[in-house]
Parts: C-alpha cells; sequence; structure tokens
C-alpha cells in the first residue's frame, strides 16, 4: 500500500486453474427510494431496509478477522460522512486495511453518476470532489485504480473517456441491452477496449472496459446477505441439511460455463445495501472458497479467492490477450424486447433544468471566491461559501438524482440541497470583491468582454427574461447597466398581417392558415429550408398483449408509434410583437401547451421558449410530451447528439454499430439522451438544437427531429421505484415546465463554429445582478480577470480556489478534431500573457502548457 503497487495486495492466482474472483461490494445509492441522509442512519426502514452506517462498521470489524478478506467501497459521499463520525482508532485500523488492500476504494466519486442526465463539467467536479477526499485521507493508497459503473441506465463515451484521461485503469458496468449482452456472451466479447475518443490519440482516451456476468449481483443461490432467502453453508455431515457437496458442484458448474476469455472470471458478492451484518457474508464466502478449493485434490481445475477489481485486471493485463475494440456507446439501454430504458432522458425535467442552472451557478461562486481573496470564502456559513453547493451538485449527478428515477419526496430532498447550495453561494455576490468595490459581476467561461445587456424589450406581459448572451465569457460585467436607447413599442398584430421575423442574419416564416413555423433562412449564406414545427405526445402504454410492460421514471414505450398533434385549432397563433430590439411570436396551442418565438436583433439563432403543463391525464394515460421539426434536410435516417456535453456521436435509425438490432420499439428503440445539442444535416445544411437541459431526441421519419420535453405518467414501470412518475406541481395538479431551444441553420462544414460556444453559453450563462443607483462618471462597467482573451478554441472549465495558498485551473480545447475548419487545430498557450500575476496559477503551468484537441487539463498534484 505505501508504494500503491495493486501487485503487493493481490492474493495470489493459479495460472493452470479457472481462477474466480469474488469481490465483496455493497451498491449504496445516494438517494433514490429514501433521501441520502435516510439511507446513511437507516431512517424509513419501511421504505427500505437500508442503514449505510451499519454496513461500513460491520465491514471493517470482519475485515479485521481475515487478512485475506476483501471489501470494495465506491460511494465517497456515504464514506466521507462515516468517516468524520469514527475515533482515532477505528481510523488507524481504517487505514491500515487500505494500506494492506483489504478495503479498496474504486470510482471514488462522490457518487455513481448517470450517464445520460449529466454535463461533462459536473462530472468531473464530482469525482473530483471525492478523489480528492481519499486522496487527502489516505495518500496513494486509497486512489481508485478502476472505474466502477454497476448501475446506471447505459453508459456515455464521454465518461469512458474522462475516465481514462483520469487515469484509470479499467472500468467495470453491469448494464447493457440484452441483444448486445447475448452476442458478446457468444462471441466471448464481454471484455473490450473502449476508444472513448475520436479525438484524442490511442491510447489517451483508451479504457479496458468489462461487462460483469451477474449484472453486480451473487450468481443464483449464493447470496448470504441478512436480506437474502438463500440456503447457507452447511458443513455439518451430522445435520439433515448438509448441503456442501450441492453447492461446491453448482458453483463450479456456474464459473465454468461463465463465457470469458481468459482463465479468470470476476464474481460480484453483494448488492444493493447489502452487508449491513457482513457475518453471514464472510462466513460463508470462507467456507465456499475452503470447499470448492478442496475440490483440487480430486482434479478440479477450479480456484476460488477474494479479490478487487483491481487485482482481477491486473491478472487480465497479464494474460496477454488481444480484446476487441469498441468505439460508439452504450445506448439505448433494454433489458427485453419492449423494456427500452430512453424515458428517463427527459424524467423530472424541471428537476433537471435546476441542476443545469445550479452547476452554472456554482462556477460563478468559485470563480467569485478566487477573485474576491479571503474574505469572499470566511462567510457565515463556514469554510466556503461554495462547500454546500459542490456537495448538492455532486449529490445531484448519481444515477437516480438528476436522472429524474427516485421517489418524489427524494427529487424534493434533492432540490432542497440546490437551494441551499444557492442560499450559500449568494455570499460573494452580495460582499465587495476587487479593488473597486464592485459588488456583484458575471462570471462565466470566455475571454470576451461582454457588453451591458441591452435593456429595451418589447412590453409584452409574457416577456419577462432577458436574452442570455450568445457566448460563455470569462469576464466581469459592474453591476450597473448602461443607459439603453428607447426602444419603439412593440406591433401586436394577427398573423395574418404579420411580417416573417428578420433581422440581419435570419428570416423566419409561418403558415398563415395555421400559425406553424414554415421556414427558416439564412441570411448570410443564403440558405433555407422548408421547418414546420408541432407539439405532439406518445399516449403511454398501459401493457397490451406483446408486454405488460408500461411506460414509468425509468421506461419509455408507447402504446402507438404515431403521435397525437396537440393544436386541434386551425390557427395557434394569438400575436406577433416586433420592435428594434426583438421580434416575437406567442403561440397557444392548446391550454397546456405555448410557445413564444423570438429573435433577437444581431442573433444568428432564434429562440424558442416553450412552456408545457400540466399535462392532462383525465382520459386514463399518461402522456409523454415532444416537440417536433420536419424539414426538406435530406438527413437519410442519420442524426447526431452529444455525449454529455462533450463530443458528438453518430446515431442511425434501427441501427447499432456494434450488432444486428432486432428493433422491438421502433419509437422507444431509437431515443438517445441529449445534453446540449443534437442535429440533422445533409451536404447542404444544417439543423442543430441546443438545449438547455438534458433530454431525450431521436429522429423518426427523414429530415425530423424530435425532442421530449414532458412526461406524466400514471403507472410504475416495476424497476423499483414503485410509484408513478406523476410531479404534483405547484399546486398539486400536475407539474408546469418552461424551456428553452435554441435553432441554427448553417452550412455543415461551419455549423460548429456556432453550436459549440452556443452550447457551452447556455451551460456556464453569465450571471445578471444589479445595484441600487446610477453609476458615478468613474465606475468601472467592466472588469476581466483575463488580460487578454484566450483564443476560440480554448475554454475555461474551471477556477476555484484549491485550498489557502493555490488555485485550481482547469482548460479545455473545446473542439473535436476535424470538427472546425477553424478551430479544431491544436492551440499553444502562455499563461502568464492571459492571467494576472499569481504565483498558484504560475505554478500549474507545467502541466496546462499544450493543448490538443480535447485533452482535459486537471490539477496536477493528483490527476497527472
Amino acid at each position: 500500500g505505501g508504494t500503491g503497487s495493486v501487485a503487493s495486495s493481490c492474493p495470489a492466482t493459479k495460472p493452470s486453474m479457472l481462477n474466480v474472483h469474488l469481490v465483496p461490494h455493497t451498491h449504496d445509492d445516494v438517494g433514490w427510494l429514501k433521501t441520502v441522509d435516510q439511507y446513511f442512519y437507516g431512517g424509513r426502514n419501511y421504505i427500505q431496509h437500508a442503514g449505510v452506517q451499519y454496513i461500513l462498521d460491520s465491514v471493517v470489524a470482519e475485515l479485521q478477522k481475515d487478512p485475506a478478506r476483501r471489501f470494495i467501497y465506491v460511494e465517497t459521499a456515504f464514506f466521507f460522512r462515516w468517516w468524520s463520525q469514527q475515533s482515532r482508532s477505528t481510523r488507524n485500523i481504517v487505514t491500515q486495511l487500505v494500506q494492506e488492500g483489504c478495503l479498496e476504494f474504486v470510482n471514488g466519486g462522490w457518487c455513481m453518476s448517470d450517464e445520460a442526465s449529466t454535463h461533462y463539467s459536473s462530472v468531473i467536479d464530482q469525482m473530483t470532489l471525492g478523489l480528492r477526499f481519499l486522496n487527502d485521507t489516505f495518500g496513494e493508497c486509497g486512489r481508485p485504480r478502476v472505474a466502477w459503473h454497476i448501475d446506471p441506465f447505459g453508459h456515455a463515451r464521454e465518461h469512458a473517456s474522462i475516465f481514462a484521461q483520469m487515469g484509470y485503469d479499467g472500468f467495470f458496468f453491469g448494464r447493457l441491452d440484452y441483444q448486445d449482452k447475448d452476442r458478446r456472451m457468444k462471441t466471448k466479447e464481454m471484455e473490450m477496449v473502449w476508444r472513448a475518443s475520436a479525438s484524442l490519440n490511442p491510447p489517451t482516451a483508451d479504457l479496458f472496459t468489462g461487462v460483469l456476468p451477474n449484472g453486480y449481483n451473487p450468481p443464483p443461490g449464493f447470496c448470504w446477505d441478512q436480506s437474502c432467502s438463500d440456503d447457507p453453508v452447511q458443513d455439518d455431515p451430522a445435520l439433515e441439511d448438509y448441503n456442501v457437496d450441492d453447492l461446491v458442484s453448482r458453483f463450479i458448474s456456474i464459473s465454468k460455463a461463465a463465457l470469458y476469455k481468459t482463465n479468470h472470471i470476476v464474481m460480484t458478492m453483494g448488492s444493493d445495501f447489502q452487508y449491513e451484518n457482513a457475518n453471514p457474508w464472510y462466513k460463508n464466502m470462507d467456507k465456499l472458497i475452503h470447499y470448492v478449493n478442496a475440490q483440487q485434490a480430486n482434479g478440479s481445475q477450479v480456484n476460488v479467492l477474494y479479490s478487487t477489481p483491481s487485482c482481477y485486471l491486473q491478472e487480465l493485463n497479464l494474460a496477454n490477450q488481444t480484446w476487441p475494440l469498441k468505439s460508439d456507446d452504450f445506448f439505448p439501454y433494454a433489458d427485453g424486447p419492449h423494456d427500452f430504458w430512453t424515458g428517463y432522458f427527459t424524467s423530472r425535467p424541471a428537476l433537471k433544468r435546476y441542476e443545469r442552472l445550479s452547476n452554472s451557478l456554482l462556477q460563478t461562486c468559485n470563480q467569485l471566491e478566487v477573485l474576491g481573496g479571503p474574505k469572499s470564502r470566511s462567510g457565515p456559513f463556514g469554510k466556503g461559501d461554495s462547500d454546500t453547493m459542490k456537495r448538492a451538485m455532486a449529490v445531484a449527478q448519481h444515477h437516480d438524482a438528476v436522472s429524474g428515477t427516485e421517489k418524489q419526496h427524494v427529487a424534493d430532498d434533492y432540490a432542497k440541497r440546490l437551494a441551499e447550495g444557492w442560499a450559500h453561494c449568494q455570499v460573494p455576490y452580495v460582499r465587495p470583491v476587487g479593488s473597486r468595490g464592485h459588488r456583484v459581476r458575471p462570471v462565466g467561461s470566455r475571454g470576451h468582454r461582454v457588453r451591458p445587456v441591452a435593456a429595451a424589450r418589447p412590453l409584452c406581459a409574457d416577456l419577462k427574461r432577458p436574452r442570455v448572451p450568445s457566448a460563455p465569457t470569462l469576464s466581469g460585467r459592474a453591476s450597473a447597466l448602461r443607459r439603453p436607447s428607447p426602444a419603439a413599442p412593440p406591433l401586436c398584430a394577427d398573423l395574418h398581417a404579420a411580417s416573417p421575423l428578420c433581422f440581419q442574419y435570419l428570416k423566419v416564416t409561418f403558415d398563415p392558415n395555421t400559425g406553424l413555423l414554415s421556414g427558416l433562412t439564412n441570411l448570410e449564406t443564403q440558405q433555407s429550408v422548408q421547418l414546420t414545427q408541432n407539439f405532439y405526445w406518445y399516449n403511454a402504454s398501459v401493457g397490451n398483449a406483446e408486454s405488460s410492460q408500461t411506460s414509468g421514471a425509468y421506461i419509455f414505450r408507447p402504446n402507438s408509434s404515431t403521435p397525437c398533434a396537440v393544436s386541434k385549432n386551425s390557427n395557434t397563433v394569438l400575436c406577433v410583437c416586433q420592435n428594434s430590439v426583438v421580434q416575437e411570436v406567442r403561440q397557444q396551442f392548446s391550454p397546456w401547451v405555448s410557445q413564444v418565438v423570438r429573435l433577437y436583433e444581431g442573433s444568428r439563432e432564434l429562440e424558442l421558449e416553450w412552456t408545457v403543463g400540466p399535462v392532462p391525464v383525465e382520459d386514463g394515460f399518461g402522456k409523454e410530451v415532444i416537440t417536433r421539426f420536419d424539414s426538406n434536410i435530406s438527413s437519410a435516417g442519420y442524426f447526431y447528439s452529444d455525449s454529455n456535453g462533450r463530443e458528438v456521436l453518430e446515431r442511425r435509425k434501427d441501427y447499432r454499430p456494434t450488432w444486428d438490432l432486432t428493433q422491438t420499439e421502433p419509437i422507444a428503440g431509437n431515443y438517445y439522451p441529449i445534453n446540449s445539442r443534437a442535429f440533422i444535416k445533409d451536404g447542404k445544411a444544417q439543423l442543430t438544437v441546443v438545449t438547455e437541459r438534458s433530454q431525450g431526441v431521436s429522429s423518426i421519419y427523414n429530415g425530423s427531429l424530435e425532442i421530449m420535453l414532458h412526461r406524466r405518467l400514471l403507472r410504475d414501470d416495476y424497476r423499483g421505484v414503485g410509484e408513478p412518475l406523476s410531479e404534483p406541481g405547484e399546486f398539486g395538479n400536475g407539474l408546469v415546465v418552461r424551456g428553452r431551444l435554441l435553432l441554427t441553420l448553417t452550412p455543415p462544414e461551419t455549423a460548429a463554429d456556432s453550436h459549440r460556444p452556443l452550447a457551452q453559453g447556455l451551460v456556464l450563462q453569465p450571471l445578471l445582478s444589479f445595484q441600487e443607483g446610477a453609476p458615478k462618471p468613474t465606475s468601472k462597467l467592466e472588469f476581466s480577470a483575463l488580460q487578454a482573451a484566450l483564443p476560440p478554441a480554448v475554454h475555461l472549465l474551471t477556477l476555484s480556489q484549491w485550498d489557502s495558498e493555490s488555485v485550481l485551473l482547469r482548460l479545455e480545447h473545446q473542439y473535436e478534431s476535424g470538427e472546425s475548419k477553424a478551430f479544431s487545430q491544436p492551440v499553444t498557450l502562455n499563461l502568464q500573457v492571459h492571467t494576472h500575476t499569481h504565483s498558484a496559477v504560475t505554478a500549474l503551468l507545467p502541466c496546462c502548457l499544450l493543448y490538443r484537441l480535447s485533452l482535459l487539463c486537471f490539477d496536477c498534484s493528483f490527476f497527472s
């Protein structure tokens, strides 16, 4: 442990035998059926019997009894809390167990994050929080070497890329599509090398990846938790229920049947919240190891041992095998012909938006603490006003949090934690920061100075929100806004008498008969497409003759492939409002669906602000609400969506790159997650949709792109959550959700130049803030922490206080290889040109001098 060597703590194996690695583990959700607090303490056990504090107590006691025993632990959020309550003697014991390799941390993030609904910046933050604690507490011996995502519902390529760049040796998970798994088992391709980036030169983003044979459960008949009912090892021949021979025979048979390439297989011995009483587990595993290995004297070639994922991975490395290569991702995930886990891409859309807004606020809070100095971190809430938000955001990345697959009271708890984080992060905003005493500044992610926001807006009653600039910014702006020139009053008229929306870059036309969007023209390139947008819903399945599967928090299953149009009227438009700042069309599709279409002066994108809800369910059907764009773009069954907000993957209708798909759900089986953008294209034009939260997206028809906006369901989908996804909303009548989509039309070869910064701008929005009184003549209306603007390809991902003496700075090349003719080239950056003199920042320069393609820059002291 002292040298960080895996080999020094791994048990001996037998090269001539089949080695079965027993991996004792527990899977502890950071909130799901109970809140994170209830899970830790064991509260509300009438919902689910689970108490994480007792698991750690019991495991530590059992590990001390035999140095051969092993245990792995994942969720640092729980371990951090447990550790803080332990005595010095217990901490010493645990430290020794870690040093000896008996207790091994895997994954190591604050939680086991979702992979569909998370943005890469938040994933990196929550991993940093957990890994930093392990490093500070246990040093090199506490460093996880294996990523362990045994429960997320599909797996994103960007997650694998992040893990590879963070120095993990391997990645193990439990869930993949049932058709994919059947094929892989037959061809012995359950283990592979995942080439997780098309931009980084191999092996930078290559990661050994293994699919666990039993999901994350024990083999059938060998669960010895107090919550299980399998027979224990009864090894007294004088007793009636002696069963050693039967258990040994069955275990050897199961082991030999495993379809893996080497003479090593892994058996996960544990499951959800198991080991609250670790004694029955270890007592029976001790006996199993003893009696199975005793059969070697009779010619058996099976060798069983306590092990860990890193020890298992070490043996696979020594086997010197050639592994199959994987370059796409593992979406969508289905565990049966009609059971596609694609609904959670959209479930709880308000929580998904709140999480994204909270990430933006956290980055602002982090930057203000750096720029404001020690005083900005010594508020009434204690050490680091950003700490509360960091932990709330880390918990929100959990695969039953931002995914929307938790019980309602747990979703409320996640939102409450984020609200508490907001309250803590308000402290730097109300305290003077900077040499001139300016109070609040928007802080973003790029080196451009920002124009003051124009206050001239149409006077329409529902237009209350100032436009967010289309590019993220690393700059501060003094809170006093420049007094705008007066704008002409808005012209509100019936659509029949109105002109198309038009400014210098875009022209938008509407069908005068239906009020629907009918066309989009890029006036710079003279590109024009026929484009219709409408709102629809899929009725949620309640089960049928083919399958009893219903739509729920996880599963999307419509009862028909043809959605119902929301609008029943011939004309959906209420009015058109126009002035010199903004032009808008306000559409009313039904009493529960409306939209404002806005075109701003100087914008190259069209804004669509939709409002959906409460979704009516009086007819007895749950509903999955979508908006669909139908164009004359010849997309030929292809569309493109981002992976966790970073690189983009090609999607193809009714197709999987690595196996021959038998499509059984033509709608749900073609849905994918979208975190920030999706697009369709042909040789002439690309239509891109940029979102401000994670959602589900598909292209069912040629030239079509549909996005699921909202879900309200009346049935549970039998995946454990135990309640329908029917959020009550403010008055208990159903949730009303408002959101925005940004639409661009560009030539395909230059599309990334606009949609990449546009997407970053929605993720990291500048904070708008105000102060009383008119600005003085000497007031400084703009402030930047940079001496020079960063190159367009360089994105400031993180600027936060690391400790009292140093700052964590992460910069990334934000364009993919070949994505942009202008910006996909490698960039060399001298930070001394861009930053004010700061010794801590200068210390990070050797690690961060050259950025190539999409390489992330982490803190040198731990992640390199």
